[in-house]
């Protein structure tokens, strides 16, 4: 496996990050990235002219219900059970 990553970029990468990796782990890293970039480097050799790009593996839908215009509650209805109002506002102690 050719190397795409060397020790020292995936140091520099870890200090970035504000991590501390030992010896063993930087090791591990540099192999998992470099496996990881490899991969890459073979899915950039596939042909998608005339593939659309997706955002998502499944096509979703808005599930959320159209917007419309509907009576709302009564103000006076509205502040009817609450624990304390100005007849306007519902009035709540203050809090900082």
């Amino acid at each position: 496996m050719d190397a795409k990553i060397s020790r020292e970029e995936v140091r520099h990468v870890a200090n970035l990050a504000r991590l501390d990796l030992s010896e063993a782990e930087q090791e591990r890293m540099t192999g998992q990235m470099n496996g990881i970039l490899s991969y890459m480097e073979k899915l950039n050799e596939l042909d998608t002219t005339g593939i659309s790009a997706m955002t998502h593996a499944i096509e979703l839908q808005n599930v959320f219900r159209p917007d419309r215009v509907c009576p709302s509650l009564d103000r006076k209805e509205a502040l009817q059970n609450a624990p304390g109002s100005d007849g306007i506002n519902f009035v709540v102690p203050k809090v900082i």
